[in-house]
């Protein structure tokens, strides 16, 4: 059952993103869609046909981006909290997605029985993205808001449980994209550890000339290919204005490319 609609969209927005091609309600507080989950679904290399899974999908945003960047393709959002899912569920109807998107509320750390029970079978999917918690909440002050603490903060163990998680959805020769904080790298390649390879690294950059502040990365499962550094995306000018590599990306719908041609 959804939670009570007049207590949960009472304080909602209704934003517009990918240049008006994407509509999405959210909460006005708490955990709220930003640049990264676009880049998310910029970043994930799926085709026509292919079964996508979106870790820790909030309201949609990622997932539902992607569907409608790459048409036939066909996404399960899975999100922890019901009134997330609740919003997502909306945004699917709302942007004409019920044939091909569906959410499901499951904690993404759960048992492999409740992915089979939301016929989510090991080896089910051609790719899974994500955008984990990715704030060490021992080194960074965390919000006192639950909603955005539950978005932005993260356990020890997180990472390598999601990815566990992705490792066992996955077929064979499927794809995992996630976005991470930069200085986080070495986490997620420890993470990712042998049972991914392939790994591409593209570094996401908020202003020229400064350190990068995020990273996209694609792995493949059970791939042996090395190691790939891609060159950087910067966000904005040092003029302060968004550049027109993000503008593309962000407002206008294109891949950012993860093989490095």
């Amino acid at each position: 059952m959804r939670p009570d609609k007049p207590a949960l969209y009472a304080e909602l927005t209704d934003d517009a993103v990918l240049g008006g091609r994407l509509r999405l309600k959210q909460k006005k507080r708490g955990h709220r869609v930003g640049h990264d989950a676009i880049l998310l679904a910029a970043a994930t290399a799926a085709r026509a046909g292919d079964r996508i899974i979106d870790f820790g999908s909030g309201v949609g945003a990622a997932g539902l981006a992607l569907a409608m960047r790459i048409p036939d393709v066909e996404v399960t959002l899975l999100e922890l909290d019901p009134e997330l899912s609740s919003l997502a569920i909306e945004n699917i109807e709302r942007n004409g997605l019920s044939e091909r998107a569906r959410a499901v509320t499951l904690d993404v750390a759960g048992p492999a029985a409740d992915y089979a029970a939301a016929g989510l079978t090991p080896g089910s999917a051609d790719h899974v993205l994500m955008n984990p918690p990715f704030h060490d909440p021992s080194r960074q002050n965390v919000s006192p808001d639950p909603g955005r603490r539950l978005a932005h903060a993260a356990s020890e163990s997180l990472l390598v449980d999601w990815i566990d998680a992705a490792s066992r959805v996955l077929h064979s020769a499927g794809s995992l994209t996630l976005i991470w904080r930069a200085d986080g790298l070495g986490d997620v390649l420890a993470a990712l550890g042998e049972r991914f390879g392939g790994i591409a690294v593209l570094p996401v950059h908020g202003r020229a000339g400064q350190p990068a502040i995020r990273i996209l990365v694609c792995a493949h499962k059970s791939s042996r290919a090395p190691l790939m550094l891609l060159p950087g995306l910067v966000l904005n000018g040092e003029d302060g204005k968004p550049t027109a590599e993000a503008e593309a990306v962000l407002r206008g719908a294109q891949a950012l490319p993860m093989s490095g041609r």
